[in-house]
Formats: structure tokens, sequence, C-alpha cells
């Protein structure tokens, strides 16, 4: 299923019901060999490939992302990471031999078994290929999922649902659309593991909930990237480095880099070389930003956090170096340097 409930009290129904399915399930997929799930993975990414221009453009009208930009993160880094899972599987399948005490006499294995029944929250930020990333590890070990999208994407989680459909029997991966009252109703069930990505806040509320039933979790949460230059480095590359790093997906990724330690006698090269290459790569002659080569930001909410990010630290004593313009008509915050 991939479509919401009509209501919030059938919605948690459908939820009860395809996780009671799964549950029931989940020992046949335990049992499943290492070919059988190869089949399924070589399946998943045969769909992910042939609707990849129905994929960039779900994502293109979610988040208004390069259209390259898109089928890297989205597309290709999908089919890459699934193809991962299909040629390391009979490896990973292998019980390896240890040694287990100081007699000679005792033998030990690891085996690695599947978790369960798994729940995935995908992010907003690459929101196929942070879903389906973790989605194709679950197959591979042999889980059943249950999957939510993030609401802020509806276009990009109707292509997900589609594929997963297309896939799947809704007893080994179901996808739900909807709100967060969606994510909260899956996060009442007993599931063995959780995979989130997302924010720190949201991430604590996973947390608490998987707590309540001893559910093992992942989480990969957002980050604060330092970027240090020492006296020997490449000002010139570092600067068009940095500038590229914070143009791709607007800036919206835990690795992208945020703040700068550097020199004060490199500084103004520093700034100089990452002023050149956000107009080389960003703006014409009369100084208008394509914006067709830098995403949004995924939301008002979003765009005014970051607004507020920068006018504190003007307000309090901060030079605007490079950029500080913020277009909220279409959610555009152009590459900034404070």
């Amino acid at each position: 299923m991939s479509s919401p409930a009509p209501n919030t009290q059938d919605t948690a129904k459908e939820i009860k019901r395809i996780f009671a399915l799964q549950s029931a399930h989940q020992w046949d997929v335990k049992a499943s060999t290492a070919e059988q799930r190869k089949a399924k993975l070589q399946k998943l990414k045969a769909a992910v490939e042939a609707h990849a221009d129905d994929i960039v453009a779900a994502v293109l009208e979610d988040t208004r992302k390069p259209e390259q930009e898109i089928r890297v993160t989205e597309v290709l880094n999908v089919t890459g990471n699934i193809q991962r899972n299909i040629d390391n599987l009979d490896q990973w399948m292998t019980p390896t031999d240890v040694v287990p005490s100081t007699n000679p006499d005792d033998k030990a294995k690891i085996i690695y078994e599947a978790r369960g029944v798994c729940l995935i929250l995908g992010p907003w930020n690459f929101p196929l290929g942070l879903t389906f990333g973790p989605l194709a590890a679950a197959i591979a070990a042999g889980n059943c999922c249950m999957v939510k999208l993030t609401d802020l994407c509806p276009a990009t989680g109707a292509i997900a649902g589609r594929i997963i459909r297309e896939v799947f029997d809704e007893k080994e991966v179901a996808l739900f659309e909807g709100d967060v009252s969606v994510a909260t109703a899956l996060l009442e069930l007993p599931f063995s593991h959780i995979f989130f990505t997302g924010s720190t806040r949201v991430g604590k509320l996973v947390m608490a909930a998987a707590a309540k039933h001893l559910s093992s979790v992942t989480l990969e949460l957002g980050g604060k990237s330092p970027v240090i230059i020492d006296e020997g480095a490449d000002i010139g590359k570092i600067g068009a480095a940095l500038a590229g790093a914070k143009q791709f997906n607007g800036g919206q990724a835990c690795i992208c880099p945020d703040y700068v330690f550097v020199k004060e006698e490199q500084k103004d090269e520093l700034v100089e070389a990452f002023r050149s290459s956000v107009e080389e790569n960003l703006y014409s002659g009369d100084g208008t930003i394509n914006k067709q080569a830098i995403a949004q930001i995924v939301n008002e909410g979003n765009f005014n956090r970051v607004k507020g990010l920068f006018d504190d630290a003007v307000g309090k004593g901060a030079t605007v170096a490079v950029g500080g313009t913020f277009d909220e008509s279409d959610l555009t915050v152009h590459p900034t340097m404070l």
C-alpha cells in the first residue's frame, strides 16, 4: 500500500494490519538464500533504472534540485548502493570462524541473522537516496520493511510507492505516505529495528519510542562540519571546493561545510576565491543567479530558520563577505559567507 488512509483511525488500522502480516512472514524472509535476496535486489535496481526519469521529475518538483544532481544522488547512488549489496552478500552471509576461548576443543562461528520487521523513516534532503539505501541493506539482510518517506516530498513519495508496489508484496515491503501522525502511529509498534535519517530533535523522539520496545536503532542525524585550512594549502582550490560544497543540494546535507578555521593572513584570499567560484558557476553577467543550478530550501519553515541564523549573526556583529541575499518568494538562499 502506498497512499494514506482516509482518517487517522483507518491509517492506524492499516499500519497494524501490515505489521501483523510482515511479523508472520518474517520467518520465511529470514530463511531466504543469498540468491533469493539478490534476485529481489536486482528487481529493485531494475525498477529504479526503469523509473529514472520519473524519479528526476518527482524530486525536481519537490526540491528544485539541478537535474544532474538528482540523477547522481537519487538514481545512480541508489543503484550503486543496491549493486554493492548484491556484490558482497555471499561474503556477508558466510559464517566466520572465531576462537571462542583458550579451550582447544571449543568451536565458535559468527553468523549474521536478520533482525525481523524493520521501520525506515526517510529524510527530505535526499528523499529517495537515503530511503532506498537503507531499504536495500535491510533486504540484503533478510528483513521485512515498513517504509515512510517525508511528507515534505509528496511527488517523490508517490514514485517510491509505485516502485515498491511493482517489486514487493506488502507482506515483505510496504510504503506509507502521510504527515507526522503516520510516523507517530508507526513508532508505536515493536519493530525489530528502526532506521531514521533526519534532525537531532526528531531523532530523540525516535529513540524514545524505540526504547519502549527495546528496538535497536540506527540514527543518521545532522552535523556541523568544519573546514580546517593550514598554511600550506592551495587557497584557490579550497575556495572553489567550498563553493561547490555549499551549492550542493542548496547546502542541505549533514556533510555540508558550515564553518571554516583559517589563518588570519589567508582569510581575504579565501573569501575572494569563494566569491569568484560562486559568481562563475551561479551568476550571469548582470548579477542574476541561475536558480536552476541550486536547490531551494525545502520549505518556508526551514527558510526562516536559516534566515534567522543569518540575522542573528549579523545582529551580533558578523560581516557579510559574500552573498547574504534571501529570496522568500521561491525559498532561495544565495551562497553566503560571513
